[in-house]
């Protein structure tokens, strides 16, 4: 049974940054196509980053290009979000999630909260 957990959130100013850890076991990540998604307060979840299986392809939300980048360490079996220039409207709960491809992610962790203040 695969299991992912989150870490790495906080609060942060505007224009700063964090990286957002997401740490598998049972599996390796690579087995699967990865991503990130999260949920800001009264909103449904949405997509923010994801790489298919083997990281053949990498996909962003347009919202975040450029200034997200998620990443994959098959000796740590952790799957990162670099996350840079945050905005207050990145302020979420991020959540880790896996699947057999990019858009049928069907597994996630329990979420870990970034909150960005102006």
């Amino acid at each position: 049974q695969v299991q992912l957990v989150e870490s790495g959130g906080g609060l942060v100013q505007a224009g700063g940054s964090l990286r957002l850890s997401c740490a598998v076991s049972g599996r390796a990540f690579s087995d699967y196509a990865m991503g990130w998604f999260r949920q800001a307060p009264g909103k449904e979840r949405e997509f923010v980053a994801a790489f298919s299986w083997r990281g053949v392809s990498t996909y962003y939300a347009d919202s975040v290009r450029g200034r997200f980048t998620i990443s994959g360490d098959n000796a740590k079996n952790t799957v990162y979000l670099q996350m840079n220039d945050l905005k207050p409207e990145d302020t979420a709960v991020y959540y880790c999630g896996a699947g057999s491809t990019t858009v049928s992610l069907d597994i996630w962790g329990q979420g870990t909260l970034v909150t960005v203040s102006s």
